[in-house]
């Protein structure tokens, strides 16, 4: 045993003893209070208790994630100028792929450079090429949507029929998340055709994200329609 485990094996040892003699010392005052005063703790000590540490734990719940998010935020602007003043292709790919997870998948705070690291992983798409840069291709395609970037629809499209079933399916995702109707009917090819189960399963969900969001607009329009009717009748 090392010189730094040893005040720590100590202190754990004291720490336990520390909380055996408190319990102890808990069930020896408990049980010579008197009935009345028993009662009295349980029926009116203890709900106001658990009130006090039911708020304390949300209040440092709260207070945890306002923190945590001003980290995040913090740290996703330090990363938005590294990007900004990097050089090197190859860099600002790995800080634009930090930046997205970082983001936890969503656009709102990227806005600022959203084009060049769509340009990025557009170029990324067209140069990762071969069976061994499968995962960059669909790690790029997957983050074009993401960035809900229109211009690369075309390219989406074709990667549905890479090689590698991930570049596919990583591909529909993204065509999903845009909600690009032009990929309609590729994706309803996809979904029936393609053999790899995911591919084909990312493809139906794409489909019907874009088929909701086509329809949502005639729905919208349909009750708008019915609300006027009642109101003439009404």
């Amino acid at each position: 045993m090392t010189s730094d485990s040893r005040p720590t094996g100590q202190l754990n040892v004291l720490a336990g003893l520390i909380g055996l003699g408190v319990l102890v010392g808990s069930i020896w005052v408990w049980n010579h209070l008197s009935f009345d005063t028993q009662d009295w703790i349980v029926d009116d000590i203890v709900p106001i208790l658990l009130v006090v540490v039911i708020t304390g734990l949300g209040l440092g719940v709260v207070v945890r994630n306002i923190r945590t998010r001003r980290q995040t935020r913090a740290q996703r602007d330090r990363l938005v100028k590294r990007f900004e003043q990097e050089p090197s292709s190859k860099k600002r790919l790995d800080i634009a792929c930090v930046l997205i997870e970082l983001n936890d998948y969503q656009l709102a705070g990227l806005e600022r450079i959203a084009t060049p690291m769509a340009e990025l992983f557009i170029s990324t798409i067209k140069t990762a090429l071969g069976d061994k840069q499968h995962r960059i291709r669909g790690m790029a395609a997957s983050y074009l949507g993401v960035l809900d970037h229109r211009p690369a629809i075309p390219l989406l499209i074709r990667s549905l029929e890479d090689d590698h079933a991930h570049v596919r399916a990583s591909a529909a995702l993204a065509l999903g998340r845009m909600r690009a109707l032009e990929a309609r009917a590729k994706l309803e090819e996809v979904m029936k055709e393609d053999w790899d189960q995911t591919v084909r399963s990312r493809s139906r969900e794409a489909f019907e994200r874009i088929k909701r969001a086509e329809d949502q607009p005639l729905l919208e329009k349909a009750g708008s329609l019915s609300e006027l009717r009642d109101r003439r009748e009404g």
